[in-house]
């Protein structure tokens, strides 16, 4: 198969090219190849290296309610997403046990649509499990600092924390965690909006992000902090590696898009954890990012049912956004990203991070893993658009530039997926 015409997009830049396809792999890249194969053609389209979401919860088994496989899965193939890594804890059982594991990877074989890795979990208690998760494929562990809202994935202690970086730096994974630090979290002082973002202040985070890399200096762990929100987070995490640490951060659209003030507008479709923060965070979010400053943005697709949005009172609304299909054309839209960029912070930097071998380029050897996309198409988030199995995100209304033509996982139409393990030493 041959992919001809099209304008190629990697993080190495733009160019016109043709792509060849042999065996679900890329056999040779360049313009005007000649060769006998089927073509496709890509004429006045773009041609992407498939999206990588590091960064969602699909919830199954368990809370299929809320988000499964099936529909995430169509949704980021609609979005130019061939991979993905499912976060442990919103499904049930959640995946802190090689037992729990199974269960996810049976149910994700039936069901994805592209695909796929699994986040273990470190929680108190399951140091004995890691190595086993490491060896059924686990991509990594992810910790949270406070509260997770979940009961059965309660949150690390310092202790915990320093016992499982311990253990994962033998293993040669990697953690993830969610930063915020109780100490610095507050009780709301009453239930609208603003009480819920000033429960949630930027320190929380910048104190979280420290403790966090002082243990990862200590032990030697490589270390991921998802979702930051603020740019002194951002700065924190680039201060540490100048100093050697092994770690990286990522951001969401969601902290590129609003502040604190859309909050009240969107509602309780807009409550996530960390919150919004102010217009001038986010604008200077979006300036790193343009720069090359921020490594990664995914989703933290984040769904619930509609009902548990609902409501005035803030304590008591779900935290989480739904946004997986739309990452790429949100960033796309946004006039200041340069296109290898969104390549980079989309795909091949969260594949170089997470160790995932022949993913996240367009060059010989890699998975034919594509998305043609119609740059000269713009629209908005439309509620009937969206693949969710609960349609609804906070980005409705949001510009977006790009039309899906067509995506191909492994040089095929999106119908199944595959479990992805982390190489070693990559």
């Amino acid at each position: 198969m041959i992919v001809r015409g099209g304008t190629v997009v990697t993080a190495r830049g733009v160019a016109r090219a043709d792509v060849a396809i042999v065996d679900g792999r890329i056999t040779e890249v360049g313009p005007d190849l000649d060769a006998d194969a089927e073509d496709i053609d890509a004429t006045d389209l773009h041609v992407f290296t498939g999206g990588i979401d590091s960064h969602v919860h699909f919830n199954e088994p368990g809370r299929t309610e809320w988000e499964d496989i099936a529909h995430g899965s169509a949704a980021l193939a609609a979005g130019g997403y061939t991979t993905f890594v499912d976060m442990p804890l919103n499904n049930l059982p959640v995946t802190t046990s090689a037992e729990a594991f199974d269960l996810k990877v049976d149910a994700m074989k039936r069901w994805a649509k592209v695909d796929f890795g699994l986040w273990g979990g470190l929680v108190p208690g399951n140091l004995d499990q890691l190595r086993e998760l490491v060896g059924r494929g686990a991509i990594g562990f992810k910790a949270f600092m406070c509260p997770s809202g979940i009961d059965e994935f309660p949150a690390s202690d310092e202790g915990t924390l320093r016992d499982g970086m311990a253990r994962i730096a033998e293993l040669g994974s990697i953690l993830l965690v969610h930063a915020e630090l109780p100490a610095a979290l507050q009780t709301p002082r009453g239930t609208g909006a603003g009480d819920f973002i000033r429960s949630r202040p930027p320190q929380a985070e910048l104190e979280a992000i420290g403790e966090a890399i002082g243990i990862a200096r200590d032990t030697g762990c490589r270390l991921h902090v998802v979702h930051v929100s603020t740019v002194q987070g951002m700065t924190l995490i680039q201060e540490a590696q100048l100093h050697g640490v092994d770690v990286s951060g990522e951001t969401c659209p969601h902290y590129l898009l609003y502040a604190e003030e859309d909050l009240a507008r969107l509602g309780g479709i807009g409550k996530c954890a960390p919150p919004f923060r102010s217009a001038g965070n986010r604008d200077d979010l979006l300036s790193m990012v343009a720069a090359g400053e921020i490594e990664m943005v995914v989703s933290d697709h984040s769904p619930s049912t509609l009902d548990l949005k609902h409501g005035d009172d803030f304590t008591r609304i779900w935290g989480g956004i739904s946004g997986c299909q739309s990452t790429r054309q949100l960033l796309l839209a946004q006039d200041r990203l340069e296109l290898p960029t969104i390549a980079a912070i989309t795909s091949s930097n969260i594949a170089r991070r997470f160790r995932l071998a022949n993913k996240g380029d367009i060059a010989p050897g890699m998975d034919a893993d594509l998305w043609l996309v119609d740059l000269a198409r713009e629209d908005v988030v439309r509620r009937e658009d969206l693949l969710y199995r609960n349609p609804f995100s906070a980005h409705e209304g949001q510009r977006i530039r790009g039309l899906t033509v067509n995506t191909l996982v492994r040089g095929e139409e999106p119908t199944g997926g595959r479990l992805i393990r982390p190489a070693a030493g990559l």
